[in-house]
């Protein structure tokens, strides 16, 4: 199994951090819609590492698909085509209040943005003419001294990030691969994931391998009582805050602790990030997250996803794992021989 680690830390340093990752054993490179612009470190890491690069999600809905088409054309090229092209919704707070931009039906927006990306690189491949007419977005105007050309690479894949079933029925109806989002749950993943992706693809009409699945995973990982305690923090930290956040109930409420999600959201409000916290026992721990030695890390991230992906995202939130973790960690993951995952 492959595996991709975040391409975190300061802008200026991206390029040494992403050394460093590749150095570990990585696959290749992801990075969030953070602090920094989500695209540019990539661009960075790119010029000094040969490795797969991802945005892991760049926030669709602010932005135009032909700024998302250019930049993900771009980044194919300066990544000798390794680059894909990950997209999300967000929630209706963030792009309304942070990007102060429109919020309505982000599923049928999410659609028709990764519709309208495919109709532009379809028309820069000499496809088709630009004629994409949606309800959201139009495009049908691509002068020659704007059109880049067929790519020497290829398109580039263009992945969804999805939790709810409209949204990843949707991506296995349109796009090349599926985002799990990292607040999940084997049994979430098994009883509502699966079944909706297989949906969407028999209403497309596409075959299973089409779509790509992508998990991802937050990792709290050691080996000392030490190390585990500081890991058991920063994740418990981590699932506290999505965990209050009304879009992540369904997980919750599969796992049979909806009740949990307004509490959360109550403590937030407050500002009460201790306590938040501290209602993340050790059975959610363990239930959300990969957690325990490198070992018992990569066991738990092939018990949930070995038959249905064979590369894995995985992020270290909130404390220092150690490079030596990590190294084992990817070592013992690449270990398990390719499979053709079942992606139904």
């Amino acid at each position: 199994m492959k595996v991709d680690l975040q391409l975190d830390g300061r802008l200026e340093d991206a390029a040494d951090r992403a050394r460093a990752l590749i150095a570990l054993g990585a696959d290749g490179l992801f990075t969030f819609e953070g602090p920094n612009d989500v695209f540019l470190p990539l661009a960075l890491a790119s010029q000094v590492v040969t490795a797969d690069l991802m945005t892991n999600i760049a926030v669709a809905l602010p932005r135009s698909p032909l700024h998302l088409a250019h930049l993900a054309h771009d980044l194919h090229t300066l990544s000798r085509g390794r680059f894909r092209l990950g997209l999300g919704s967000q929630v209706k707070a963030h792009i309304e209040r942070r990007y102060g931009a429109e919020w309505s039906d982000p599923v049928g927006r999410m659609r028709e943005t990764v519709q309208a990306i495919h109709a532009i690189f379809d028309a820069w491949e000499g496809r088709a003419p630009l004629r994409f007419q949606g309800r959201y977005t139009q495009h049908t105007l691509m002068p020659a001294m704007f059109d880049p050309g067929p790519h020497p690479y290829g398109r580039p894949e263009i992945c969804l990030g999805a939790l709810g079933p409209r949204m990843t029925r949707t991506a296995a109806e349109v796009a090349d691969g599926l985002l799990v989002m990292p607040f999940n749950s084997a049994r979430h993943f098994r009883e509502r994931t699966l079944p909706a992706v297989a949906d969407g693809l028999a209403h497309a009409g596409r075959d299973p391998a089409q779509l790509r699945i992508y998990p991802q995973v937050i990792v709290g990982v050691g080996r000392t009582s030490e190390e585990l305690e500081a890991a058991a923090r920063g994740v418990r930290g981590l699932l506290a805050f999505y965990g209050s956040t009304a879009a992540y109930r369904p997980v919750l409420e599969v796992e049979d602790r909806a009740d949990l999600q307004p509490e959360l959201a109550t403590l937030a409000r407050r500002g009460a990030y201790a306590d938040m916290t501290a209602l993340i026992d050790d059975k959610m721990l363990e239930t959300l997250a990969a957690y325990g030695t490198p070992e018992q890390c990569a066991a738990t991230i092939l018990e949930r996803f070995g038959a249905h992906a064979d590369r894995v995202c995985c992020y270290f939130p909130g404390y220092p794992a150690l490079d030596e973790h990590i190294a084992d960690l990817i070592r013992l993951l690449h270990a398990v021989q390719p499979i053709s995952p079942e992606r139904h």
